[in-house]
């Protein structure tokens, strides 16, 4: 039997989660589903739907070939290290005056409970890749956040007020503590 994949759009962008771990699979067979298969992300969850005639063999094929697809997907989305530090320098221009330029500024996967962090004697910001899935506002104020410990390295007034610059401060920083609630996180930005 030929299945075709269903054009369904994978997923919604602000219900995933980045993680490093591989994604938990679930599979829904269903006898209405005639032709079709189709999968979607649901957090660190991804979906598959499938006929119900299809064989375990044929189930297995298909749940890889768009577990897959959805994961390549979602790998071109992703910003590299090269256009983060693109977005920090065109941030600094904007709210910091050009003030904070730093000399990298690359995705880690070992920020468990830190959003980004800096290290202002080596010019160096790193990002979490759970922030990766996460909307662009928000990323864009984690890393505005980092780029004012260039200028000011400790979370005084001062501090502040740099962090202030970018009109989303309080709405970003408001979504990543919803976001630490719900999953009972203590995250924080450093």
């Amino acid at each position: 039997m030929a299945v075709l994949p269903d054009s369904r759009p994978d997923d919604d962008p602000q219900q995933r989660s980045a993680s490093p771990c591989p994604p938990e699979v679930e599979v829904r067979r269903s006898a209405r589903r005639r032709r079709t298969v189709s999968a979607y992300r649901d957090g660190n969850r991804i979906v598959v739907l499938v006929p119900a005639s299809l064989t375990r063999a044929e189930e297995a094929e298909w749940v890889a070939t768009m577990v897959a697809r959805i994961e390549r997907s979602e790998q071109r989305r992703r910003p590299s290290d090269d256009d983060l530090l693109g977005r920090a320098r065109s941030l600094s221009d904007r709210y910091l005056g050009g003030l904070a330029v730093p000399e990298s500024v690359r995705w880690v996967e070992n920020q468990s409970s830190r959003w980004g962090s800096c290290t202002p004697g080596e010019r160096t910001i790193r990002i979490s890749t759970r922030l990766q899935q996460m909307p662009q506002w928000v990323v864009d104020y984690v890393i505005v956040h980092e780029l004012a410990h260039l200028v000011e390295a400790h979370h005084n007034e001062r501090f502040w007020a740099w962090v202030e610059n970018y009109p989303q401060a309080e709405r970003a920083r408001g979504y990543l503590m919803g976001w630490s609630a719900a999953r009972d996180e203590g995250d924080e930005i450093d």
